[in-house]
């Protein structure tokens, strides 16, 4: 019994000594150490007998993986990677395998890591004249692109960056947009404003985009003062002429931006901003011919028809970018027995006398001044109806009068000649100059004056029906004994019921076609 105990003992002790050896084993054992990289997104440390990295991971915030690359102890991403983007980096370890039946076989270290970001230290600049101005970095970057430059390539990375702008004659004041990366994998920060005045420059306010350059519809608007926002404008805000949908907000001190909202800013147009001591203007670009066409044959407006290869419920935003850049669609006619002659003057794309024609019945429709142009006016008046469905359900008109004895004239009004009548053009001295105009004044009685060939005038009151559509050609009615034969000077003359019949359908945008 003696014997058996001190045994028992014994095992017990050396069975203590082998537990606490494996656990002064495993709090001394090296460790793999994971830590932030001055160049790579993180460094990996493996002292002597550590082991050696049996799986590498980084994964972003969402959970999804960044393919990376371990050179050197350096963890280095294989994609371009935002700068301020969170990452979980997790390391695994294989331990030798000698000592793993001690301290455990794997070892596993987990870390977050945020990709670091460009930081100008002021967006306000006060350089001395005749000195370059610079901007200034938190922490030295690789790469920056300054406005609408190329990308410039700094090495390992600068804190102090010139813009290429020398503060002297014209550049007393001026503003510009910098982006920059910390790391070469890293994509470009979004672009921050920065502005520069010299000290006693009269110059007191700089634009973003400068005065004077071309804008998107959506473009915010940027004005930096050289003094505080309040101590320049007191509580009052700027005011866009004419005025457009969006709103101001104060980035900082110095800084305001109008955000355009809804149909955006005119396009086509000319938006201003008067503040104290300067007027600064920015030109809207045009919006698209084709995109023109497509809304006007989607509303109605055109012999034509318009279908959208990807249909979509439209909005504001979608709307303003079909205006710059047309979506792919196709157009067809929109009645089986249309005119050869109206055919032909059809072009997708191109601006032609049916889009002139279509413009003006639109500008007619909606009260406007019926000038053909497709001004700020015009399209937000289209985007606007395209929204809501407000179609012109009158159908598509055209007038096309024959030259050639017996002179006629014939009214095709959605898809057939509703109207046929002899007429008279002009005589050999003031022919009816031949080709298509739209018709540009639509009155239902009126006075008709002018000179005769034979430098006469003539005063006649009291013509109805009248479509001008040339100069001061025009279909109306004339008392006459004959039709059918050149009579007049220059106009369409047609007998009074004929006149009537076809007034109603002669608007103003109306084409008329004068063939020999």
């Amino acid at each position: 019994m003696v014997v058996l105990g001190r045994w028992s003992l014994t095992a017990v002790c050396l069975g203590l000594v082998v537990a606490a050896a494996a656990v002064a084993a495993l709090l001394a054992w090296p460790s793999v150490g994971v830590a932030a990289s001055p160049s790579g997104i993180a460094g990996i440390s493996l002292p002597g007998f550590s082991g050696h990295v049996e799986q590498l991971s980084v994964k972003k915030s969402g959970g999804k993986a960044v393919p990376v690359a371990l050179r050197g102890g350096t963890i280095w991403p294989l994609v371009r990677l935002k700068p301020g983007q969170r990452l979980t980096v997790t390391v695994q370890i294989r331990r030798p395998s000698w000592i793993g039946w001690l301290v455990g076989g794997q070892e596993k270290q987990t870390m977050t890591v945020v990709t670091p970001a460009a930081h100008i230290r002021a967006t306000l600049l006060r350089p001395k004249r005749g000195t370059p101005v610079t901007v200034s970095f938190a922490e030295p970057v690789s790469r920056v692109a300054i406005g609408n430059g190329r990308l410039q390539r700094l090495g390992t990375g600068r804190s102090v960056v010139p813009l290429g702008i020398r503060a002297s004659g014209t550049a007393t004041a001026g503003t510009t947009t910098v982006a920059a990366a910390v790391r070469p994998w890293e994509t470009l920060s979004r672009p921050a404003h920065v502005s520069w005045f010299v000290p006693g420059a009269r110059r007191s306010v700089v634009a973003e985009p400068a005065s004077g350059s071309r804008v998107s519809p959506l473009t915010p608007l940027t004005l930096t003062f050289a003094q505080p926002v309040g101590s320049v404008l007191g509580s009052r805000l700027p005011e866009l002429e004419p005025a457009m949908p969006g709103h101001w907000e104060q980035v900082d001190s110095h800084t305001l931006t109008f955000r355009p909202s809804g149909l955006g800013l005119g396009i086509g147009g000319t938006v201003f901003v008067r503040v104290p001591g300067r007027t600064v203007a920015w030109r809207v670009g045009p919006g698209s011919t084709l995109r023109l066409q497509e809304l006007l044959a989607r509303l109605g407006y055109l012999p034509v028809r318009w279908r959208q290869a990807a249909s979509a419920a439209p909005t504001p935003a979608s709307e303003v970018a079909a205006a710059v850049s047309a979506p792919q669609g196709t157009f067809s006619w929109r009645y089986a027995q249309t005119p050869v002659s109206l055919q032909t003057l059809w072009k997708p794309g191109s601006w032609n006398v049916v889009t002139q024609g279509a413009v003006m019945r639109f500008e007619n429709v909606h009260g406007m001044a019926t000038d053909g142009v497709a001004g700020p006016q015009v399209w937000r008046a289209l985007m606007h109806d395209d929204l809501t469905g407000r179609r012109y359900d009158s159908g598509y008109s055209y007038v096309f009068v024959h030259e050639t004895i017996p002179q006629s004239m014939s009214l095709w009004h959605a898809g057939r000649v509703i109207v046929t009548s002899p007429g008279n053009t002009g005589i050999a001295s003031a022919p009816t100059a031949t080709g298509t105009w739209p018709v540009f004044e639509h009155i239902s009685v009126g006075t008709m004056s002018g000179t005769n060939p034979d430098g006469s005038h003539y005063n006649d009151p009291g013509i109805r029906w009248i479509s001008y559509f040339h100069g001061g050609d025009a279909l109306h009615e004339f008392p006459r004994s004959s039709f059918g034969t050149p009579q007049s000077l220059g106009c369409v003359e047609l007998p009074e019921a004929a006149a009537a019949a076809i007034w109603p359908y002669t608007p103003i945008g109306t084409l008329v076609t004068i063939e020999s």
